[in-house]
């Protein structure tokens, strides 16, 4: 991974903001049910045309690290071969041979994130917040980035800040610093922002990988 030397990010006050967390939480769960229903179609043809492109099953789960630590399974659309992690995990490159070619398609789009609205609903997951990090990744980027486990005091989300700046451009250290500054500035108009500019990330498909 990135970077040898140990870096110490300040402390974050995470302000209640018992208002805005109670709109967040409905938003987000009339949002993605309302997502699962109208993209019931769409998904379904995704799914098929994963399991056409390559053997193995169209959904996966991956552990990922949520709010408190606390592990959850998130869910995608395939967009690997089947035993493209058989020597372990391993992070995502640019041009990474282990992705289909119906899976750059959908890493392109964002079309492999679609299952994550049930995330969302189940309240595993948000709209907007930190990326969750995977646990073997996550406890390497904490020996080096002491202070990287800050990201789990709100529930993390499928889009972030740190994605909508410059997502797998940016550096584990830089990225962890949009995801604090998220943190202590959320709210309701920042959220909004950050949705907008998901929005036209998605239709250029910039920043995929």
């Amino acid at each position: 991974m990135p970077g040898d030397e140990v870096v110490v990010l300040p402390r974050v006050e995470l302000a209640r903001k018992p208002l805005y967390d109670f709109a967040k939480r409905a938003f987000d769960l009339v949002a993605s049910s309302a997502a699962l229903v109208l993209l019931a179609i769409p998904m379904a043809v995704v799914a098929c045309k994963v399991r056409l492109d390559s053997p193995g099953p169209a959904v996966y789960a991956q552990r990922r690290v949520g709010r408190g630590g606390r592990v959850f399974e998130m869910y995608k659309f395939r967009s690997m071969y089947l035993d493209a992690e058989a020597n372990g995990a391993r992070w995502a490159a640019g041009d990474d041979p282990r992705v289909t070619p119906f899976g750059r398609l959908m890493r392109r789009t964002r079309l492999d994130e679609l299952p994550q609205f049930w995330n969302v609903v189940k309240g595993d997951m948000s709209l907007i917040g930190p990326r969750p990090e995977r646990p073997a990744f996550a406890g390497e980027f904490e020996k080096r980035i002491v202070g990287f486990d800050q990201r789990t005091l709100v529930r993390p989300g499928i889009s972030g800040l740190a994605q909508v700046t410059g997502g797998y451009e940016l550096l584990p250290r830089n990225k962890v610093m949009y995801d604090l500054e998220y943190i202590e500035n959320r709210g309701l108009l920042l959220d909004a922002r950050i949705m907008a500019k998901t929005a036209v990330i998605v239709f250029t498909g910039r920043g995929a990988r």
